[in-house]
Formats: structure tokens, C-alpha cells, sequence
């Protein structure tokens, strides 16, 4: 523990900014530019404290220092400078700063110190008429939350998962509000996990649609199935989602069984219905991905039969045709002593012959199924 407060205290001097920076968090950034902090609020007893847009994190926690309460500071795709500032106001861990800033994380929980690091991937489901192999159907996003004792830091990547609505949501319950952080980040993984049942129902719809097209009748003989692509990248869509769900599962057994300083005991329960909802779009993802695996390789079993359709119909008339090339060949040769070559009736009984001849061929080729 020492060996990682020596580490935090030799790179907070390279985070730390002046006090007059804290209006910005970004030296670099133009100042006309949208700043990348969305919301900064203090709460007490369960309700936000009245205060101007323009409060700023530094401000926000000099207050909860001096008056009690936490802050709750909301960022969007913040830059390196922006967060450096904040991140040495709270001493977040730099390793846990790189991953927030940077993104593209698995869902994980960690603690530094008296900080809980928590990664959620969001995601959102993309409307679309029809599927098609190049469809996108999911897009991810990540939201990354710091808690501590007396303050909460989301930090969101990407262009949806906006947290503005489940803060006003939050506002309206100060019971719940009252427990302090720990109820936002219970909040946050409620929402995100709902929002994977929802994507788990309307991806659900997907996978039926193709179905029912794999197996449908053509009323034409054997299905030819459908393209394969478009199942395929419905496969690698639902992998996307397996990837957010499944590293979330733990995290969430630990907030719901372990107990933790940063926790509130009463808000710990309700992390046990969130596990509960995760294991069940877990099974829901884990189903999707074999149940698309059984689609794709019907789909390439109908098109394999629909192929051996095909060879033995082309075989048949190979095979019908072949009569009459063969007699016309023998015929063609030219030769005085052929059968029946002088005989007035010869032409017709030949043709008859191999009428009758190829009409047995193909008889027999019906009632066998080749035809």
C-alpha cells in the first residue's frame, strides 16, 4: 500500500495544476470550446444543493469539505489536461485516470485505495428496416465511475448513454440519494444493465426474423437458406454484447455479496437484483450465440442439399441425352452394313427407340426422386 502512495505522490506534481485552472481543467483548450464537464453538483441529505451552472469541481469540493455531503461531477470524453486537474483534487490513482481517459476497457471493478474504479460498457440497440450483412446493430459506449467517500466521477465515452435523465430520476428519490455514493453507482449499474435487456429484447426479434427465413418453405423443393453474411454479422454483433455482459457479472456478485467501506450496507442489497438481471441477459447472450451458431450451419447445410439438388438434376438429363447422342454417333459413322440402314421404316423405328429408351431413363429418375 505504501509502494502505491509513493507512486501516486510522484506523479501528482505532473497532475497537479494551479487553482486558477480549475475553471477549465484544459490549458490547451480553446476557451470558447464546450468544456468536457457536463454536471457538477453537491448533494446533502439527499438533495442537490442550490448552486449557479458555473460551479466548478474544485469549488464543489471545497463545500462538501466544509459543509458535508458529496459531489457528484459528471464528464464526457474529457482530454488528458482536462482530467489531470481533477484528478489530483480527488487523488485518483493514475492507473485508473489512464483507463478512464483513454477508454476501450472491459467492464472490471477495482479499488485504489479509498477509491472504487468501476467500467461499464453501454449499449445501445441501432433501429434499421432491414439486416443486412453490413448492418450495424449495436453500438458501445463506456461509462467509468470513481467512488469514494465523498464524491462520485463519471467520466462517459461515446455519443449515447447520456446520464442527465438518471440524475433528475436520482433527485427525485433523496432517500435513496441520502446514502451517499454508493447509490449513484447502484443507480448507474441499474440503468446500464436495463439497458441490456432492452438490446437483449430487440435483438431477440433479429435472431427470430432470420430464422424463420432460414427454415421458411420456398414452395420451389429444397430452401436454398438465406446469405450467410447477414448471419454472420449478426454473430459479431451479439459477441460485441457478450464482450460488455459477461466481465460485468463479477463485479456485480462482489458489490452484492462483499462487504465494502464505500458501500452503504442498505444499498448493497439492491446490488443483488442487478447481479440477478445481469445472469439472466448472460444466458440470454450465451443462448443467442448457439442458437446463431445452429442458424449458420443449417443455412450451409440447405445450401450444400440445395447444391446436391441441382448435381443430380443436371446428372439425369445428362444422363437422358446421352441416349440419343449415342445412337446418332454409332449411325453417323457411315457404314454400308448398318441395322436396318436400307430399310424404309428405319429412320422412324430408331427415333421410336430412343423415345422409348430415354422415356423409361427419365420414368425411372422421377419415381427415384432425381427429377
Amino acid at each position: 500500500m505504501s509502494m502505491i502512495r509513493d507512486l501516486r505522490d510522484a506523479v501528482r506534481p505532473a497532475l497537479r495544476k494551479d487553482s486558477a485552472s480549475y475553471s477549465s481543467y484544459d490549458t490547451t483548450r480553446d476557451p470558447s470550446a464546450v468544456s468536457a464537464v457536463v454536471d457538477c453538483a453537491v448533494y446533502r441529505d439527499g438533495r442537490r444543493v442550490a448552486s449557479d451552472d458555473t460551479l466548478t469541481p474544485h469549488e464543489a469540493m471545497l463545500q462538501v469539505r466544509r459543509d458535508g455531503g458529496f459531489a457528484w461531477i459528471g464528464l464526457h470524453e474529457p482530454t488528458e489536461a482536462e482530467f489531470a486537474g481533477i484528478a489530483a483534487e480527488f487523488g485518483l490513482h493514475p492507473l485508473a485516470v489512464e483507463d478512464a481517459v483513454h477508454a476501450h476497457q472491459r467492464p472490471k471493478l477495482e479499488r485504489y485505495d479509498d477509491t472504487l474504479f468501476t467500467v461499464f460498457k453501454t449499449i445501445h440497440y441501432v433501429e434499421h428496416a432491414e439486416l443486412t450483412a453490413t448492418s450495424e446493430i449495436v453500438e458501445t459506449g463506456e461509462v467509468m465511475c470513481f467512488t469514494g467517500r465523498d464524491f462520485f466521477i463519471t467520466v462517459r465515452h461515446g455519443g449515447h448513454g447520456s446520464l442527465r435523465a438518471l440524475r433528475r430520476r436520482l433527485q427525485e428519490e433523496p432517500e435513496l440519494l441520502a446514502k451517499g455514493p454508493s447509490s449513484v453507482l447502484h443507480t448507474i449499474a441499474d440503468h446500464v444493465v436495463d439497458g441490456y435487456l432492452a438490446v437483449a429484447d430487440a435483438m431477440q426479434v433479429d435472431i427470430d426474423d432470420v430464422e424463420n427465413e432460414v427454415f421458411a418453405a420456398t414452395g420451389k423443393g429444397v430452401s436454398r437458406g438465406v446469405d450467410a453474411g447477414r448471419i454472420y454479422q449478426l454473430k459479431r454483433e451479439v459477441l460485441e454484447f457478450k464482450r460488455a455482459v459477461q466481465p460485468l457479472l463479477r463485479p456485480m456478485q462482489l458489490l452484492s455479496e462483499r462487504p465494502m467501506r464505500l458501500v452503504d450496507p442498505d444499498i448493497q442489497k439492491y446490488f443483488r437484483d442487478v447481479a440477478d438481471h445481469l445472469a439472466r441477459v448472460q444466458e440470454q447472450v450465451l443462448g443467442f450465440d448457439e442458437l446463431l451458431n445452429s442458424i449458420l450451419q443449417a443455412n450451409l447445410a440447405q445450401a450444400a442439399v440445395a447444391q446436391n439438388e441441382d448435381m443430380r438434376k443436371i446428372t439425369s438429363w445428362a444422363a437422358i441425352i446421352a441416349v440419343p447422342t449415342a445412337v446418332c454417333g454409332v449411325y453417323g459413322m457411315n457404314f454400308d452394313h448398318m441395322p436396318e440402314l436400307h430399310w424404309r421404316f428405319g429412320y422412324p423405328m430408331v427415333l421410336g427407340l430412343i423415345g422409348v429408351v430415354c422415356y423409361s431413363i427419365h420414368r425411372t429418375l422421377k419415381r427415384n426422386g432425381w427429377l
